[in-house]
């Protein structure tokens, strides 16, 4: 598959075998939502042939595409051939008088109903509902008015219905809380057939792979074992290859040296020879990886006074609605805070009533509201923020260049520029209309003004959505590198686990504040268990 004069991947033979679940990696722009349409059968390559069962369940990364359907019927348009003959024929029953034509359409209707076990349809759906943890109650709800874990759970009945030989799922992980990444995992791990998952999560790929197939060097490499397991090893492989090419060219050299120095003289056989082993030798380049890393580091312009935020009897409310109260804690300069909690349990509202106590550029953004108590931000404190919808935090009708410029207007285009190229704007991308930014574009170019303003205080929501493995292992480690503090609302467990230095847990109205590392808050929690 290509597009234009660019090679997603070509002359890619390989087997998703039965009982293996494979992580499909790649950096954004690889082309895995590509390859997955290729694997469903949504999309033809322009080349070869996908053998593959008649059954496919797919979740695609749309979560919202069926937002005005029940939950049961979005179950039952998991069986296409049967959603559309059931919906064709309620139209037909609908009709007062039905012409000869009509009635010979209904009879087809009929037989593809029962072909497809369609009169348990509604009962089948609602037992796979009912074993994915949603109740009987929901099972008439349209799908808007579920929760992020509730409505992925229904996807995945979707996904499911008929009891397909393989699953297709791409970015499940999308908007879940860490409860349901856990409950996605323990049902995964148990899956039966043939597993294809996209993923940025680090942690979810290395629970439940049983290979990872990267799409990499314009082809699919099958790598055994989890997400780390194959960095190593393509990165081993990757060394052992340029090894033997540097070897290879130093003795192309050489030979090429006896060639130029006797070519006109009485050892022609041998010359003869030497030229004939610089042919079996020659090589062509290693085929580039189209992997780039973007260079992530937060700098501080001057850091904090030690205390950068007190808070004492902290509450937040909508009406008589009590998000969290009575939440006192003294904060020191250079502690990782993760906030944890349910979707919808009142993260992004702490963060916001936070930053509306506060001063600087955060503030004044539009739908802040403050909590009652004392929020004290300590001396010297600057904040940087990165939104959970930050694609809307970046102006329209400029340049990617020019909406960083204006955060520094004494910074010279050379620093715009060299920010810019950091995160992967090289050239002319630095241009880019911002409305045209991708969502990871859209995350990456708000890093370039956190590197530039160089804030001592970072208050980030889910700063990982859109980025791909790369840049959030990049991010990983400007945070563990920051000599500042860190507010952390994230669902990426390993970036908690490797970042962490205090954890906030939204608890029946409260927040629970644990001093210490994410390991030693789940060994606490589990004693308690």
């Amino acid at each position: 598959m290509r597009f234009g004069a660019k090679i997603l991947f070509e002359e890619v033979s390989t087997t998703f075998a039965p009982g293996r679940r494979f992580g499909l990696t790649g950096p954004n722009g690889a082309g895995k939502s590509t390859f997955m349409k290729l694997l469903s059968g949504e999309t033809d390559p322009q080349k070869g042939v996908v053998t593959k069962p008649a059954k496919i369940g797919v979740i695609s990364q749309n979560q919202n595409a069926y937002d005005e359907m029940r939950a049961i019927d979005s179950v039952i348009m998991g069986n296409r051939r049967l959603w559309n003959a059931l919906t064709e024929r309620e139209v037909l029953y609908a009709k007062a008088d039905l012409s000869d034509e009509e009635g010979i359409r209904l009879g087809e209707l009929e037989g593809i109903v029962g072909e497809e076990e369609g009169y348990s349809a509604e009962s089948d759906a609602a037992i796979l509902l009912d074993g994915l943890g949603i109740i009987e109650a929901l099972h008439e709800r349209k799908m808007c008015e579920l929760q992020g874990g509730q409505k992925v759970r229904v996807l995945l009945a979707q996904a499911l219905f008929g009891n397909p030989e393989a699953l297709l799922l791409d970015e499940p992980t999308n908007h879940l809380d860490l409860d349901s990444v856990h409950w996605l995992e323990s049902f995964l791990n148990n899956y039966k057939g043939t597993l294809v998952v996209i993923s940025h999560d680090r942690h979810f790929l290395n629970t439940i792979c049983t290979h990872i197939a990267d799409i990499d060097y314009e082809t699919i490499i099958i790598y055994t074992g989890g997400y780390d397991d194959m960095v190593l090893a393509k990165t081993q492989v990757r060394a052992r290859v340029e090894a033997d090419i540097a070897q290879r060219q130093k003795k192309i050299a050489q030979l090429q040296d006896f060639v130029s120095r006797f070519s006109a003289g009485t050892r022609a056989s041998q010359v003869q020879s030497r030229k004939k082993e610089i042919e079996r030798l020659q090589t062509s380049d290693l085929q580039r990886s189209n992997i780039q890393r973007p260079f992530i580091r937060f700098n501080l312009k001057r850091p904090s006074g030690r205390i950068p935020l007190e808070l004492k009897d902290f509450s937040r409310a909508y009406g008589e609605l009590s998000i969290f109260k009575g939440f006192s804690g003294m904060f020191e300069r250079g502690e990782k805070i993760a906030v944890l909690g349910k979707n919808g349990i009142g993260k992004t509202t702490l963060v916001k009533a936070l930053l509306a106590n506060g001063t600087g550029p955060y503030d004044k953004e539009p739908d802040l509201a403050q909590g009652s108590g004392d929020v004290t931000w300590g001396h010297e404190v600057q904040i940087g923020y990165f939104a959970q919808d930050h694609r809307e935090s970046i102006a329209r009708g400029m340049t990617a260049f020019e909406w960083l410029h204006q955060f520094d207007p004494q910074a010279s285009r050379d620093e715009i520029r060299g920010l810019l190229g950091q995160m992967l704007f090289s050239g002319e991308e630095g241009m880019k209309p911002t409305e045209a930014l991708s969502g990871g574009e859209a995350a990456r170019l708000i890093f370039c003004r956190l590197m530039l303003e160089k804030p001592n205080f970072l208050v980030m929501d889910e700063p990982t959505n859109h980025l791909d493995l790369e840049s959030i292992n990049a991010l990983n480690w400007a945070i563990r590198k920051f000599e500042g503090t860190v507010i952390l609302v994230t669902h990426d467990e390993d970036l908690i686990a490797e970042v962490a230095t205090r954890i906030w847990q939204f608890e029946d109205g409260r927040i629970v504040d644990f001093k210490g590392t994410y390991e030693e808050f789940q060994a606490t929690a589990s004693v308690a268990g």
